[in-house]
C-alpha cells in the first residue's frame, strides 16, 4: 500500500487521425490497468467537446486551447497520483510539444495511433470523412486541416496493421513496463 501512495501519476496521450483507434485503444489499456487496481481517469477527445470545449471550433487556436484545457486536467489529476489516458487527435507537433510542457516531460508518454486514411475511412462510424469530402464539414484534420506526423513519439502502434487486441495488449505492455519504473 505504501508503494502506491509514493507514485506519481502519469499521463498517456493518445493522438493520432480520426478513426484511426485512439477511442479504442485508451478504453482497452484503462479497462485492463483498473483490474489491477489502480485509478484511471479517461479524457476522450469527443466527451470532452461535449461538455467543457463545446464553446471551441476547429480553428487551429481553438484546437490549441482544447489541447491546453485537456492537459490541465490531465496535469492535475496526475499531481493526485491518478493515471490519466487522453485520446485526443492533436494535429500538430507544438501542440503535443505543448500538452508534454504543461503536464511534464517526466509523466507525459506520447502515443502515435497510426492508421492509414483508407483505414480510418472505413472505421468511421459517423460518416465524418464523408460529410468533410462533401463540404459539410470545414476543419477536417487529415483532409482539410494538417496532421503532422510525429518528430518523436514514446510509443508508435499501427493499428491498421494488427488486430485491435493486439493493439490493446501492445498499448497495456507499454503503460505497465511505465508504471513500474516511475
Amino acid at each position: 500500500m505504501q508503494d502506491k501512495l509514493k507514485r506519481t501519476g502519469q499521463v498517456f496521450w493518445l493522438f493520432g487521425l480520426s478513426g484511426s483507434g485512439k477511442t479504442s485503444l485508451s478504453g482497452g489499456g484503462a479497462e485492463q490497468i483498473r483490474t489491477k487496481g489502480s485509478t484511471v481517469l479517461l479524457l476522450d477527445g469527443d466527451v470532452l467537446r461535449r461538455g467543457v470545449c463545446r464553446d471551441l471550433g476547429f480553428s487551429e487556436d481553438d484546437r490549441r486551447e482544447n489541447v491546453r484545457r485537456t492537459a490541465e486536467f490531465a496535469r492535475i489529476a496526475s499531481d493526485s497520483g491518478v493515471i490519466v489516458i487522453v485520446a485526443l487527435i492533436t494535429p500538430l507537433e507544438s501542440m503535443r510539444d505543448l500538452a508534454r510542457k504543461i503536464v511534464g516531460t517526466e509523466r507525459f508518454s506520447g502515443i502515435f495511433v497510426d492508421a492509414p486514411i483508407d483505414e480510418c475511412r472505413k472505421r468511421d462510424v459517423k460518416g465524418l470523412y464523408a460529410r468533410a469530402e462533401s463540404g459539410e464539414i470545414s476543419n477536417f484534420t487529415g483532409l482539410t486541416s494538417s496532421f503532422e506526423r510525429p518528430v518523436r513519439a514514446d510509443l508508435v502502434i499501427e493499428t491498421g496493421a494488427e488486430p485491435l487486441e493486439a493493439s490493446i495488449d501492445r498499448f497495456t505492455e507499454y503503460l505497465v513496463h511505465r508504471l513500474e519504473s516511475v
